[in-house]
């Protein structure tokens, strides 16, 4: 092998293995495998006992009995809008859209469920 194609080997080499270095990273992050619906966890990163949430219950006000952290939501018509207080109250609502696994920006201490 010339020493051009071997430095190009070696090169296609270390980025596989940087890629699957970071592949391997955003695995071991801990998140639950996606699901049909929408849950709630006290943990960030989807940790925790989850609550779910009836995404056929559009509209009613529910009050959480531990403060949501993280939320995952899989769905093709509904999402969630959190609440810093309870009873859907508080200066800002966050909404997660039909599609959503991420850690939210404050604990929710309630939601309901909307359109997306």
């Amino acid at each position: 092998m010339t020493g051009f194609r071997a430095g190009v080997a070696g090169a296609t080499l270390a980025g596989a293995l940087v890629v699957g270095a970071g592949a391997g990273t955003a695995v071991a992050a801990g998140w639950p495998a996606l699901q049909q619906g929408a849950y709630l966890y006290p943990g960030t990163t989807g940790t925790g006992t989850a609550t779910e949430a009836d995404l056929t219950d559009l509209g009613t006000c529910h009050t959480l009995s531990k403060p949501a952290l993280s939320v995952q939501v899989v769905s093709g018509s509904a999402s969630l809008e959190l609440h810093p207080g309870a009873g859907c109250t508080g200066a800002v609502a966050w909404r997660s859209g039909s599609l959503a696994q991420t850690d939210l920006p404050w604990a929710a201490l309630s939601y309901r469920v909307v359109t997306a």
